[in-house]
């Protein structure tokens, strides 16, 4: 399955031939246009804004459910609108709808004298509004909104895919440096010991104290080995490689994976937090430091997947 990014757009169009004859206008050489855009960015959760043409609100729990089925999460808007054409593409208005326009002024005005009368501009406003309610959207909406969501699904892949392609070469990079770093763990806590030992050691020899040399000897060995485990980031090292191996698995199976794939990422950056406060040698901090700038890099990449 694949992985899919929240950010997307796709915007598509169709035209219906049949408008504005269910309200007694008769057709015209430039067909009434529907479009639909659809944009998407990341978010916690699928949030929906609808921007709907007027002759098309009625319909948006049926976009709604549309969107629901498709999507997962991201900040979703929907803008469906309809497209009058020029001005040789205006309904103009048959004799008899002009007749019942006439009629129906005629009666408010007997009732209203103070009101004036319609003007050609106002006539052909009414005519076009008649026209696009007059038509049933619904199969028209409904055909669109599959092929703005089917591009957008689309988009949303090719995006996946790079930041899935990205995120596995920053897997590679930092399983290089903990491959690195693993060896040096052992010298390192041994040297540390060693350092300590030998510090306790030249403390002793400058002040008096009333201990046997045995006893000495055997609490600056516990206080070494005490030091040398805190020291000793080998278990970091090993979570790291599983929370990479966890985030390999995720992005081969695909799908909905970006709030998991955030959890890992915030481990790792826990492990490589740990890493560079236990570190007590220059090389491991190098490493830490490595670390975070690639996990960091993850982070914000990953918050862009659904």
């Amino acid at each position: 399955m694949p992985v899919y990014s929240m950010t997307g757009f796709a915007s598509v169009q169709g035209e219906c031939a049949s408008w504005g004859v269910q309200a007694g206008l008769p057709p015209h050489g430039k067909e009434r246009r529907l479009a639909i855009e659809i944009r998407s960015v990341n978010g916690r959760n699928l949030e929906m804004v609808f921007r709907l043409a007027d002759p098309l609100r009625a319909f948006e729990p049926l976009l709604r459910e549309r969107v629901q089925q498709r999507l997962q999460r991201g900040k979703v808007e929907i803008r469906a609108s309809i497209d009058g054409g020029d001005a040789t593409g205006l309904a103009i208005p048959s004799e008899e709808w002009l007749h019942r326009l006439a009629t129906a002024q005629d009666a408010i005005r007997a009732r209203l004298p103070q009101a004036r009368e319609l003007s050609v501009a106002e006539v052909l406003d009414f005519a076009q509004g008649e026209a696009t309610s007059g038509h049933d959207w619904r199969y028209d909406v409904l055909t669109l909104i599959d092929k703005a969501l089917d591009a957008l699904l689309a988009a949303r892949e090719n995006e996946g895919n790079r930041l899935a392609a990205m995120l596995l070469d920053r897997t590679r990079q930092i399983r290089t440096l903990v491959d690195a770093a693993e060896p040096m763990v052992p010298t390192i806590v041994a040297d540390q010991r060693q350092r300590f030992l030998d510090r306790w050691r030249d403390g002793m020899g400058l002040v008096g104290h009333s201990h046997t040399p045995s006893a000495v000897y055997e609490r600056a060995i516990a206080e070494s080995t005490a030091f040398a485990l805190r020291i000793d980031v080998a278990e970091e090292l090993t979570r790291l490689h599983s929370h990479l191996e966890e985030i390999e698995r995720l992005l081969a199976e695909g799908g909905t994976v970006g709030k998991r794939l955030e959890f890992l990422v915030q481990e790792l950056q826990r492990e490589a937090n740990t890493l560079g406060a236990k570190s007590c040698a220059v090389q491991l901090s190098y490493v830490a430091v490595d670390l975070k700038v690639l996990i960091e890099q993850m982070r914000e990449q990953v918050q862009n997947l659904e």
